[in-house]
């Protein structure tokens, strides 16, 4: 046989036109059962044919009916990751680890933007949950009680990350957002700064690191430099139009800790054009350890966080899930580390 013929099955063709495992069956001169085989089980085929069977598929453009597989199987060969937003790049290094792992054992990623509102993302975790995929992780502890709920009866695999909980709905994987934010402002009155200020976002991870911050000045008898100052979106602009807005309120602050690396390069970058010295005049710190932090002028002091670890460490998890292996640890700790560099 030169190769498939696609002649014969173009006439049985299904809805749309689009080919049939039957339409691959005919071309390769076997069967469907042969055919499903060959795609889901390629060593359970001679070489022969299955060669024969990838050059009918390639040829028809056939397509594998995921949704039967999963039915007969009873899995769905889909692992779902939440993230609260796509907009920035904090959250890649996790979907990368996360994806990487999955990858690696044939799940495919199904990728679902959350927001930061509680009622769209429990909108969106109850259309994730209805299509039955195999395991669910988000960025993020669940705090919605209706959403904590629904997600224990679907008793799908679940996985939360970048945040620590003692009751989490199956696993967490991540670390303490607030003893980071304690920690940084602990580095930063240690350097010598009395006057700290707080920039950050109203999510859930944010408000801790904020709460690290304000018991790390309590401590050391201290008072912050100024109201917090709140930000509706996690960009550059959003950073740099915070740090004009400090400087309003509390011309004498000399230390500005950021909710994370983005809108700490924003900070900066208004700094240089302000004119303002760093770290002499005004200090900036921030959180993540995003690429850029290191490659800027002065260079970022940082909190470090695992975030391909985190993904990868739950997608692993979630594995062993899905395989029936018992998890005795529920709770997973990947801590956090100060990274000091010339701006802080």
């Amino acid at each position: 046989m030169s190769g498939p013929s696609t002649d014969a099955p173009r006439r049985g063709r299904g809805v749309g036109g689009r080919p049939r495992i039957e339409d691959v069956a005919a071309a390769a001169g076997t069967t469907a059962i042969t055919v499903s085989r060959a795609l889901r089980q390629p060593d359970k085929v001679a070489p022969e044919t299955r060669q024969r069977i990838l050059a009918a598929v390639e040829a028809l453009g056939y397509i594998p009916n995921l949704s039967a597989s999963a039915l007969a199987s009873r899995r769905s060969g889909i692992m779902a990751l939440v993230v609260p937003t796509i907009a920035n790049s904090v959250f890649a290094e996790t979907v990368d680890g996360f994806s990487e792992v999955a990858g690696r054992a044939g799940f495919q990623i199904l990728l679902g933007q959350g927001t930061y509102s509680a009622e769209a993302e429990h909108r969106l975790l109850t259309a994730l949950a209805g299509r039955q995929p195999d395991a669910l992780a988000r960025i993020g502890i669940v705090r919605h009680d209706e959403t904590r709920a629904l997600l224990r009866r679907t008793r799908i695999p679940m996985a939360e990350t970048w945040d620590l909980t003692d009751e989490p709905i199956d696993l967490v994987v991540g670390f303490s957002n607030r003893d980071a934010g304690h920690a940084m402002t602990r580095h930063l009155i240690r350097r010598g700064r009395r006057s700290i200020a707080y920039i950050g976002s109203d999510d859930d991870r944010a408000a801790a690191r904020r709460r690290g911050y304000a018991d790390a000045l309590e401590e050391a008898g201290l008072h912050p430099a100024a109201p917090d100052i709140r930000v509706r979106e996690i960009t550059y602009g959003a950073g740099r139009r915070a740090l004009r807005a400090l400087l309003q309120l509390a011309p004498e602050a000399d230390a500005a800790f950021c909710a994370n690396d983005v809108l700490a390069v924003g900070a900066l970058l208004e700094c240089r054009k302000m004119g303002l010295a760093v770290p002499d005049r005004l200090a900036v710190a921030g959180l993540g350890d995003f690429e850029i932090a290191q490659e800027l002028t002065p260079a970022l002091t940082t909190v470090r966080i695992p975030s391909h670890r985190i993904g990868a460490h739950a997608a692993e998890l979630l594995l062993a899930r899905i395989a029936g292996e018992t998890i005795d640890r529920r709770v997973v700790d990947l801590g956090f580390e100060i990274v000091e560099r010339e701006s802080a």
